[in-house]
């Protein structure tokens, strides 16, 4: 395996590094430290993508000259509010009461940048969840699964029960859209199954 077909993950998620090695593309993770904060009146599809674009543009900074960089950033958006990762047992409660018995919808922006050029892909896919009970809730919150999670759940673990249908990409669901992220990649000479 070459250096060059590495890309540099700008995130320090496993999930991500799991996806990436589903569709064959090696990588190393560099996690990046930037401020994640909604500004005043930004609309979601506007915040995924800034925040992507940022973590990128970070990673770029400390990676190699000429590496390919990925980032990515997923939110979990319900009446135009956006649902970060649950502060405690109550927040996240709060999140899965408003997410329970209808649908939401799940936003992933992909970045990939070497040197100054950067694209990026933007992937909204809609899931409906069953009705929740507060015990339910409760029993979810101890597995200690929704903690780190946006929206409070994580569709590829224990919070699986909880969806009814799915509308668009799982994998963006689970935190990087797989068909979007392999046509990135390509732009940049970068392929998949190296490692297949």
């Amino acid at each position: 395996m070459s250096t060059e077909a590495l890309v540099y993950l700008a995130s320090a998620s496993p999930r991500r590094r799991e996806l990436l090695a589903q569709i064959g593309v090696p990588c190393i993770q560099a996690a990046t430290d930037i401020d994640e904060r909604v500004l005043p009146g930004e609309l979601a599809a506007d915040y995924v993508q800034r925040i992507a674009r940022a973590k990128v543009l970070a990673g770029v900074k400390s990676a190699p000259p000429d590496a390919v960089v990925l980032a990515a950033d997923t939110v979990v958006v319900v009446d135009e509010q956006i649902l970060g990762k649950p502060a405690d047992a109550g927040d996240g409660a709060r999140m899965l009461g408003l997410l329970a018995a209808r649908s939401h919808q799940v936003m992933t922006a992909v970045s990939v940048a070497r040197g100054t050029q950067l694209n990026d892909s933007l992937v909204s896919t809609r899931v409906s969840f069953r009705t929740i009970t507060a015990r339910e809730m409760a029993a979810y919150w101890q597995t200690g699964e929704p903690q780190d999670k946006a929206g409070g759940y994580a569709i590829q673990g224990l919070g699986a029960v909880f969806v009814t249908g799915i509308e668009g990409s799982y994998s963006a669901v689970v935190g990087l859209p797989l068909r979007e992220t392999a046509d990135l990649l390509a732009h940049f000479g970068v392929s998949c199954w190296q490692s297949v």
